[in-house]
């Protein structure tokens, strides 16, 4: 069936040190977000989280925990989010907050 198909893309996002940890609670409660990727400035990757184990309650404490100590590391971090979708719903990732620092 056409509705059961599921479309994958990736969104990237600028943000400051201080606005890590917040990003990331946010990305893992919306949903439809797949892994979330932390990256610095030279583009060297410091975390991959897998969202599906992220949300599970216990594991997500820990994960907030390392991302607030990354932030600390370095002033700018690119956050690199992979997104899933069903087909023939409308397409989150045309409205992105991308660039925001």
């Amino acid at each position: 069936m056409e509705k059961d198909k599921m479309k994958t893309f990736v969104e990237e996002m600028k943000v400051f040190g201080h606005e890590l940890a917040d990003t990331v609670r946010k990305l893992i409660h919306e949903g439809n977000v797949r892994r979330i990727i932390i990256k610095d400035e030279q583009g060297n990757t410091f975390l991959e989280i897998p969202v599906t184990v992220a949300a599970v309650g216990m594991v997500f404490a820990p994960v907030l925990a390392a991302v607030g100590a990354l932030a600390a590391m370095a002033a700018k971090f690119t956050v690199v989010v992979e997104k899933v979708q069903r087909v023939g719903q409308p397409d989150a990732g045309t409205h992105s907050e991308s660039g925001t620092a």
